[in-house]
């Protein structure tokens, strides 16, 4: 089984309009309101895929509530911590044909029994299954929250994911995450220094497999991206041809590309490619990618 693991979910209420003027009143042309976070976005994109998991969590208030029923009408299981207070964050997301601009919600407080409750769920993993730990940490969540996840879990046989920044993804490559997902600005951040080609993003790649990761796969945006695998093998692919929509869930969905393709064939390889190609489906569409779409590019890609 895959298990995804969301601390700060949210309701993103996407909207549109020619121009955003700070100060007066703005119109909307279009506007979109989905429920997701990191985790919930993969375990969407894995549904769609046809894979099954089950999006762990904490949701609390109306929007926790549209949050799980949004990702139940995808057929997606959840196994949601509910909070007594506040409300799972609405985030607002201004697009204008210049510009985005984004105004994130805080989201509520999670006391230490609600910790508690979501490691007796972890507990319950056993050898085979994976799990994704993705996306920031809330304020009232201890910084090394995903450290502690991992060391509770360390040789259990369980292949663990993290998408996350900078210290977050650092402190935890001593436990040999199975993926992360650094794309290459935060790459670039990590070691403080500045990525100008393929090659220096395969060298700093490396370091992070030295530090403990065993597959490292880099996103690059509109350059497309590279796999530093565990087999030693590297492989690059540029993004498939077609118009970037909406970048929300791009990242997430190429994880879930990924653990499809590998769930699938075995093969690093081919789950790069699957990877690439569902990021790009996401990316091109207002929903997050779907099998046939993410198999229209996939044929297009060197695979």
């Amino acid at each position: 089984m895959i298990y995804t693991v969301t601390f700060n979910p949210a309701i993103d209420y996407i909207v549109r309009m020619p121009e955003f003027v700070p100060g007066a009143t703005n119109r909307v042309n279009y506007e979109q309101v989905l429920g997701g976070g990191k985790g919930i976005n993969v375990s969407i994109v894995l549904k769609n895929l046809g894979i099954d998991s089950t999006a762990l969590g904490f949701i609390s208030g109306f929007t926790g509530k549209e949050i799980t029923r949004q990702l139940h009408s995808f057929g997606c299981k959840s196994d949601f911590i509910e909070l007594p207070d506040g409300f799972s964050r609405i985030n607002v997301k201004i697009k204008t044909n210049e510009q985005e601009t984004e105004v994130n919600g805080q989201g509520p407080d999670i006391p230490e029994n609600a910790i508690e409750e979501l490691f007796a769920k972890l507990d319950k993993l056993t050898a085979g299954d994976t799990l994704v730990l993705a996306g920031s940490i809330p304020k009232t969540l201890p910084d090394d929250i995903y450290e502690k996840i991992m060391a509770r879990l360390e040789n259990r046989n369980i292949n663990i994911v993290v998408d996350a920044t900078k210290n977050l993804l650092l402190n935890v490559l001593k436990y040999r995450p199975f993926l992360i997902k650094p794309n290459n600005h935060e790459l670039a951040e990590m070691f403080d220094v500045t990525l100008t080609c393929n090659d220096d993003i395969i060298t700093y790649a490396k370091k992070l497999q030295d530090m403990g990761a065993k597959n490292v796969l880099v996103s690059m945006g509109k350059d497309g991206a590279i796999l530093v695998a565990e087999d030693g093998s590297i492989t690059y692919s540029p993004v498939p041809k077609g118009k970037l929509v909406n970048s929300i869930g791009a990242g997430d969905s190429m994880v879930a590309g990924f653990l499809t393709g590998y769930i699938e064939t075995n093969s690093y390889e081919k789950a790069f490619y699957m990877g690439v190609a569902t990021g790009s489906a996401s990316a091109f569409s207002e929903n997050l990618a779907t099998r046939s779409e993410v198999e229209a590019l996939l044929k297009t890609l060197n695979n």
